[in-house]
């Protein structure tokens, strides 16, 4: 069943998000936050922004490929807006006081201050989005159109999973670009970056089990380098409370066009690869411990 997510609209003509709910639900929510392509036209970006920079920072076609996790009993939270227009993995105060009017005095986070708040200052690729400033209440009202409704729908699937099971368990899939994973010398760096928060976020047998599915593809693997899991991470992985949670990063590498955002040469091998990690997770799934 797919849910639009039109009871968080406000009215504003898009919905928030996309939800796929399994016909038997398991614990597991599987969340692709920033594989949104849809930029409202009261973003009001900077005339003549490159729309391939504009796009830049998106987790192009993550959402499809994490799409059989419905199947195997995972729902799959999708978000639609692009992540230019609101980063649905930062804390919705995390705002940029050069971005924002009214924010004077104001301490920048390291990330606003880099330019990657909640509402981004800049394209994934370091390009400026605007060339205005945007005002406190235009900020706040496309944090309660695009993270507010997102993250209320999330925090029902988590708590509905562990209403059901004892535990909720989410998996918050993203995509890292080949730049970012390269190593010294341009050096081809992991495959995945498997982010617990260095432990704290979740079971250590999840980040196993996630780990030898990865490698017996024939995928380098990393933990929590150069990614340990965002802010969505940090909110649930309280596993002795029974919430889970840990971050993939996928090397774009391995599926994408980056240049055209479509499909690359490898998009078989890893939508195929992804399926069967998928299915391994989810199949015959035992109760997480509590730690």
């Amino acid at each position: 069943m797919r849910d639009s997510g039109q009871e968080a609209d406000h009215g504003a003509g898009e919905a928030a998000f996309a939800l796929v709910a399994p016909a038997t639900p398991g614990p597991f929510v599987f969340a692709s936050p920033h594989s949104g392509d849809l930029y409202p036209a009261d973003m009001g970006a900077a005339a003549g922004l490159d729309p391939a920079s504009l796009r830049s920072a998106e987790d192009a076609l993550v959402d499809r490929l994490v799409a059989p996790g419905p199947a195997a009993g995972a729902a799959l939270l999708l978000g639609r807006f692009g992540r230019a227009y609101v980063d649905l993995n930062r804390d919705p105060e995390d705002l940029d006081p050069a971005l924002i009017d009214g924010l004077e005095g104001r301490t920048a986070s390291p990330r606003a201050g880099a330019g990657y708040g909640v509402i981004p200052r800049l394209t994934g690729d370091g390009r400026p989005l605007y060339d205005r400033r945007l005002g406190r209440e235009e900020a706040a009202a496309r944090i309660a159109r695009a993270h507010a409704p997102y993250h209320a729908a999330l925090e029902r699937l988590m708590r509905e999973a562990r209403a059901r099971h004892g535990e909720a368990v989410l998996i918050d899939w993203h995509s890292m670009p080949a730049r970012a994973a390269q190593g010294a010398g341009g050096a081809r760096g992991p495959d995945v970056v498997l982010g617990d928060r260095h432990g704290a976020a979740c079971a250590a047998d999840l980040t196993r089990r996630l780990r030898r599915a990865f490698e017996a593809l024939g995928w380098r693997v990393a933990l929590n380098q150069p990614y340990s899991g965002g802010w969505t991470t940090q909110r649930w992985g309280r596993p002795a409370e029974g919430f889970h949670a840990v971050q993939i990063e996928l090397n774009r590498a391995l599926y994408l066009d980056e240049a055209t955002l479509r499909p690359g040469r490898g998009w078989p091998r890893c939508a195929a690869g992804t399926a069967r990690v998928i299915a391994a997770l989810l199949a015959g799934h035992e109760p997480l411990a509590r730690t």
